[in-house]
């Protein structure tokens, strides 16, 4: 940074570090490991040619999201941030699947137990969840899994109706 004590990447590179280096404000000496990773991935020129393209209000959040994919690279080298965006995107659908089903199951055994009150009122039931859509099917198929005993049948047919299919192909419940 000019003075006394180097950038990291002018230490990493082995070269003196001017006044008006442009890793300095975002590469601090004490830290030289987030620089070490975004140097392995994407190159010292090609940092240094962003960070020059950018207005000096966006470079920060640059070198945030450069340092964020370049350790998301380290872990995963081919897919990088979208392989871990995908898999929260997996483990959201399998949540909402989860609670879809326990607010069915919920339902059905409402039902059971008091299949009147439950009819009068199933937003009462279903709570913040799309009642326009599922109150219906839900009833139908709890009605059915109480007339018929048929657990399994109605469990899967409750699943299998709330599933929605995302832009990726992978089905999720709404």
């Amino acid at each position: 940074m000019g003075g006394n004590s180097p950038c990291a990447s002018c230490k990493l590179l082995r070269r003196r570090c001017a006044k008006d280096c442009i890793f300095a404000p975002y590469f601090p000496s004490d830290d030289p490991h987030k620089f070490a990773i975004v140097h392995k991935v994407f190159g010292a020129s090609n940092v240094s040619k962003t960070l020059q393209e950018l207005p000096l209000q966006q470079r920060a959040d640059a070198v945030s999201s450069l340092v964020y994919e370049a350790n998301a690279r380290i872990r995963d080298p081919v897919y990088g941030c979208v392989g871990a965006i995908s898999y929260l995107q997996n483990q959201v659908s399998q949540l909402q699947m989860q609670l879809a089903v326990a607010q069915a199951e919920i339902v059905c055994i409402q039902m059971q137990q008091d299949p009147i009150m439950v009819a009068a009122n199933p937003q009462m039931v279903l709570g913040q969840a799309d009642y326009d859509d599922q109150a219906f099917l839900l009833q139908n198929q709890c009605f059915n899994f109480a007339n018929n005993n048929a657990s399994s049948s109605a469990y899967v047919n409750i699943h299998e109706s709330l599933k929605r299919e995302s832009i990726f192909g992978d089905s999720f419940l709404i």
